[in-house]
């Protein structure tokens, strides 16, 4: 049996775009995505702590160093510039390694730099 774990996130990320005529899907950082252990094109759950909006989607990879936090396509509509959103990453794993397991957190500040 596999049990879906959270894996890791990015913590109150400051949305900087929002394409609504671009594929869907969310542009973060790649530094950001690095540093938190979430890899391009992974499906990622975005909360937005403004309005409770919550979906599913895929990460796609910004300029390094930019801070760039865009959703794109339908997202748009439920996030706007200026909002604080949480990212989600999950795993599959036995219940063997999901008690060993440890989520690997980024906090931010409000210029999406890490601050751990």
């Amino acid at each position: 049996m596999l049990l879906t774990i959270f894996k890791s996130k990015l913590h109150r990320l400051r949305v900087t775009e929002a394409q609504l005529y671009y594929e869907g899907s969310i542009t973060i950082d790649e530094e950001l995505l690095t540093t938190a252990n979430i890899l391009a094109y992974e499906k990622v759950q975005v909360v937005n702590v403004n309005n409770g909006a919550r979906l599913e989607t895929y990460t796609i990879p910004g300029e390094w160093g930019s801070r760039t936090v865009c959703l794109n396509g339908p997202a748009a509509r439920m996030n706007t510039v200026g909002d604080e959103i949480i990212v989600i990453a999950y795993a599959q794993m036995t219940p063997e390694e999901a008690l060993l397991h440890r989520p690997q957190v980024i906090l931010v500040d409000e210029n999406n730099n890490p601050l751990n």
